[in-house]
């Protein structure tokens, strides 16, 4: 039976294998051992802001999906608390089970039961699959998002 529950430190080498496993995560993650500290950084500073959610998915003792909420108030909407759900992963050995619906579902449960009115996420655009997975979820491609790296 797979359990979602707030990431551990010790969880940390499979979520960054996970982030690094793929197209575009090949080129900008690094899952060499030991992790960069930039990694342990962001993790700490994650765990200890209360409008953070880390999540993974564990079957068995194993990390085999991950995703991150992010819990923003806004005026917008007249004042509505929003659920950004981000860095959505599964372990490529599990993929198209049924795991990442059942993630998603999962945040969004989070999301209502932390108040939220909305949940948004995003997605790179060439992802065509994901596209098609989120859009079967019922979340619809209402934005364009525009990003600037640093």
């Amino acid at each position: 039976m797979i359990e979602f529950r707030r990431a551990q430190a010790s969880d940390l080498p499979a979520i960054v294998a996970m982030l690094a496993d793929d197209p575009l995560g090949a080129g900008r993650e690094d899952a060499s051992l030991p992790l960069a500290r930039d990694y342990v950084d962001a993790f700490n500073a994650i765990d200890a802001d209360p409008n953070q959610l880390l999540t993974v998915a564990v079957d068995d003792a194993e990390v085999i999906g991950t995703l991150q909420i992010t819990f923003l108030a806004g005026l917008s909407r007249k004042g509505a608390w929003r659920g950004q759900i981000e860095a959505v992963r599964i372990a490529s050995h599990r993929r198209s089970g049924g795991i990442g619906r059942q993630m998603i579902e999962w945040a969004i449960g989070e999301c209502r039961a932390r108040g939220c009115s909305l949940v948004q996420l995003t997605t790179d655009r060439s992802r065509a699959d994901a596209h098609r997975f989120y859009e079967d979820l019922g979340f619809t491609g209402s934005h364009l998002g525009y990003k600037k790296t640093l």
